[in-house]
Formats: structure tokens, sequence, C-alpha cells
């Protein structure tokens, strides 16, 4: 491949099975997942860890802090400030407000997990400022240990969950061969003053500060491993030229769900992601190799 799309070799074989009725789509989990932003000398710059290359899904790839949604949190109304929920629902096109308030505290639950960072305060309109400490640290990991909720961590430091801080930037599900899936919306958060980040995830090696073009370069030289909507949301934000105008945008971004599509053609099969053409993959039918795209090599696009 001339670019760093992450491109399973066993994709070909479950493509193939699927299409054959052997295998059974399961259905996709809800997650969610923040790509942090924060405003550097040239522009804003985004938060990214690189999954450890000893990870059974996208081992090396760079993603965003993000992960699964905790059931415990449709049940138990958190402290919340912004958008209601009834508002979050429509913008993520759920169906009630308790899955959109789950959605939502994934999004800032995963950010605080494994990047530090904490988009909550004890009123609506403050923000903590350290989340440094022991005790701190010990309730992060009853979080990731899911020993403890997050609506749970909330109401015992009497926090307000600041949905305000957030906006819904896109939604990709898993393709239907894959084994291990996810509904997974994509929010954009501004770091909040006095936070800092930090490698918290213990299925990360490394994390940077990185702007959403130069990665998004550093994917099409070959040199940053990543899945497809990762590299679409670089993309998509490579025009803003401050988080301000980033947050602000995402009101006008598409959230209909992006699901990939295998079908045969003569005697290739064909993975696409529609509206996104660059990731297309022709894959001979009798191996599991994948062979060029229908992109032209030259721009950068996968070969």
């Amino acid at each position: 491949m001339s670019n760093g799309q992450w491109y399973p070799p066993e994709w070909p074989a479950r493509i193939r099975a699927l299409a054959s009725g052997e295998l059974t789509a399961v259905t996709p989990r809800r997650a969610a997942t923040v790509m942090l932003l924060r405003d550097d000398a040239s522009g804003p710059a985004v938060h990214m860890l690189r999954r450890r290359t000893s990870m059974a899904f996208a081992g090396g790839a760079y993603a965003y802090p993000g992960g699964g949604v905790d059931p415990r949190d449709d049940d138990h109304l958190v402290g919340w400030a912004g958008p209601s929920l009834e508002t979050w629902a429509a913008r993520l096109g759920v169906g009630t407000a308790a899955e959109a308030q789950a959605v939502v505290c994934a999004a800032v639950r995963e950010t605080y997990e494994e990047a530090g960072v904490l988009l909550a305060g004890p009123t609506a309109d403050t923000v903590v400022s350290d989340t440094t400490g022991a005790d701190w640290e010990a309730d992060r990991e009853a979080l990731v240990a899911r020993e403890l909720s997050f609506a749970g961590f909330l109401d015992r430091r009497g926090l307000v969950l600041r949905s305000d801080l957030l906006a819904a930037w896109a939604r990709w599900i898993t393709p239907a061969f894959e084994p291990r899936r996810y509904d997974t919306w994509f929010f954009v958060a501004a770091l909040p003053e006095g936070q800092r980040t930090r490698n918290a995830s213990t299925e990360a090696d490394r994390t940077v500060w990185i702007r959403p073009g130069d990665a998004a370069d550093g994917y099409d030289k070959g040199e940053l491993l990543m899945m497809p909507p990762t590299v679409a949301t670089l993309r998509a934000l490579r025009p803003y030229g401050t988080a301000a105008e980033a947050l602000k945008a995402a009101d006008s971004q598409n959230l209909a769900p992006v699901l990939a599509e295998a079908r045969m053609e003569g005697d290739e099969l064909v993975l696409s992601w529609p509206g996104h053409e660059e990731f297309t993959k022709h894959v001979p039918a009798a191996g599991d190799a994948p062979g060029p795209s229908t992109a032209d090599d030259t721009d950068g696009t996968p070969s």
C-alpha cells in the first residue's frame, strides 16, 4: 500500500463468508470517541494515541480516545449542562433521551479514562482544573475496571457533565464482516483551560498532539497507520484555523452512519465506504491479498 490504511489479512475471507451466508453479522455495540483539540501557534492540534501492536483490533494504528457505552449510564440521570438530552437525541439520531445521555457519557468518560481530561465541573459554567492526585486516580481506575459507572462517578464528585463543550461530528459503523462491531459517534471538543493530557490508556504505547493535516499527510505517506474513520475525520478537520472554528462547524456535519459495503464484481470482491471513495479496495476473489484500488496512486490514495 502507498498509504497507512489498516487492512487486516483476514478481511477477504470474512467478506466471502458473509457474501455466501456462512457468516452472520454481529450487532454493533454503541461507542463514542473524541477528537480533542487545542490551539497551538501553527493552528489547532488533535490529541491522538497509538494502539499497542499487541492489540487484537487495529494494533499499531493511530486513533482518538474512545470506547464502548456503559449501559448503566442509560438508567441514571446525571448533572447536565448544555443542550437538552432531547436535543442531543435528535442530533445523534437515537430514539431516547436516556440513550443520548449514555453516548455522551461514554465520550466524556473515555476522554477522562484514556487522556486524563475531564469535561465536567462543579457548576454548569465551570470545569475542574486539576484531575491529578491519588483520589482522582483511584476513581479513574475504578471507571476503567467498570467497578464504577460514570453516572456514579459524577454523583460522588458532585460534578455536572458539560455537554456544551462537546459537539457531534460523524458516525461510523464497523463493517458487517468484522467479529467486533461498533456503532461509533465521533465528537469534537477543546482542551479545557488548566487541564493537560497524559497517556492514561493501557491500550496505547504513545500519544501525540498533531495538526490534523499533518496526521493525514503521514497516513498518505504510509508513515502513520490508521483506519478509514480516523483519516476521514482528520481530513474534515483540516480547513479550520482554531478549535473554536471546528466546534462551530460541527453542527453542519452529516451524522448519517457510514457503513462499509462488500460486493462481488466479476472475479473481485470490492470493499467500499459510501461517500469515501479513497478507501475502496479491490480484492481478488481467489486470494487474500488486496489488489489495486480504482483510485489514482499518484495522489496518495489507497493501492
